[in-house]
């Protein structure tokens, strides 16, 4: 039986645009061989894949992803960035701005008046942490509960 939560005009079944993974990476981590009489003498270097290696695989990364991540890029944000008339924001996670700090041992506001600052000279306008946001979002589901367990006494199943 169909989810009564949601109208069977809207809902869209069997959708999986997943690719497959590809036997092997398109650019495999190369290991030097060893010579008859012991280790090889060259060390292995440290594999580096771009994104457009990636992309290129069609291993692990489904067409969705794919078009996420060119709509999303460095280079996409540069454009935009670049125009007056748009205002661009850009919203910051806690998690990253706690590595970036961890990385270059420097306290979370720091690290924040860092970030707004280098963002700030690319043009945009506004730099938000998403903390606040996240709370918001955490009491709005809350309220939403409560008022969906005295209207009906149960949560929807399913």
């Amino acid at each position: 039986m169909a989810n009564q939560m949601f109208s069977g005009a809207l809902q869209v079944t069997d959708l999986n645009d997943y690719i497959t993974p590809s036997q092997a990476c398109v650019k495999p981590l190369m290991i030097p061989k060893k010579r008859k009489g012991g280790a090889s003498k060259r060390p292995a270097k440290k594999a580096s894949i771009t994104l457009n290696d990636c992309l290129a695989c069609s291993g692990c990364v489904t067409s969705a992803e794919t078009v996420l991540i060119t709509a999303q890029s460095k280079e996409e944000f540069y454009k935009h960035a670049a125009r007056d008339d748009e205002v661009m924001v850009v919203s910051i996670a806690p998690q990253a701005t706690a590595s970036l700090a961890a990385h270059f041992e420097l306290s979370m506001p720091e690290t924040l008046r860092r970030l707004t600052h280098f963002f700030s000279g690319l043009g945009v306008r506004h730099v938000l942490d998403t903390t606040v946001a996240r709370d918001f979002t955490l009491e709005e589901t809350y309220a939403e509960v409560v008022a969906r367990l005295r209207a009906r006494g149960r949560l929807p199943q399913g």
